[in-house]
């Protein structure tokens, strides 16, 4: 039993060691879409591959950890739910670098301020990041009540989503020619409210591994 428990803490901190760097790459692509700066934009681009290469590790680790110990009960439902998170945070990184993306494949491009703003994807990005930094200490800490304390948070991130559209169709009435730009930003508000489902999932896998209660499909709102 010691072999498998010295397994998990290593599997822990690894996976802790991608949430940071997911963390930053969430940091470095929402002050690159800001400031729309391209040289921030490319070290998020740049950075992507260590996040993919974390996610194949996390895996084949998960994977030799059941293999190998056969582990039951808590360790069991910590090794599944560490797999399902690698894979959650792989996703927000997809989505990180898709906002790079965004902002060297339209260099030119001049955003208005205020349109940050009045769209709420200031607002979401500050909430996606919280979000974030909230389920890794509720997965260091073992705390399922902080893991649900996110669930709040994503419902507001889907109601800036809703809300942004008729915003940005009143902007594309007003100046027609920034058609490209304003289906950009729907997409890209797209990406962080699907960033906030995936940390909606990741704190799912929490509570799972913690109190063995399933909440996939749940209205999590009521929990």
């Amino acid at each position: 039993m010691v072999y498998i428990q010295q397994e998990l803490e290593r599997l822990k901190s690894e996976v802790l060691e991608m949430w940071d760097l997911v963390n930053s790459q969430l940091n470095r692509a929402g002050e690159a879409l800001l400031s729309l700066d391209k040289e921030m934009a490319r070290e998020v681009m740049y950075r992507e591959k260590r996040v993919n290469a974390f996610e194949l590790k996390i895996d084949s680790d998960c994977e030799d950890i059941i293999g190998l110990y056969n582990p039951v009960a808590l360790d069991l439902r910590f090794t599944l739910s560490t797999m399902k998170i690698g894979t959650n945070l792989e996703r927000i990184g997809d989505f990180c670098e898709g906002i790079a993306r965004f902002v060297l494949d339209y260099p030119e491009v001049n955003i208005e301020a205020d349109l940050f703003e009045r769209t709420g994807i200031k607002e979401m990005i500050t909430i996606v990041k919280e979000m974030l930094r909230r389920t890794r200490d509720a997965y260091e800490q073992e705390s399922s009540s902080l893991a649900t304390s996110i669930f709040a948070m994503d419902t507001r991130v889907d109601e800036l989503n809703r809300a942004a559209i008729p915003i940005i169709a009143e902007h594309l009435q007003q100046v027609p020619e920034r058609a490209i730009e304003c289906l950009n930003l729907i997409s890209i508000i797209r990406r962080l409210e699907r960033m906030g489902d995936h940390c909606n999932n990741i704190a799912e896998d929490v509570v799972f591994y913690i109190d063995a209660k399933v909440l996939k499909h749940a209205d999590n709102t009521s929990k």
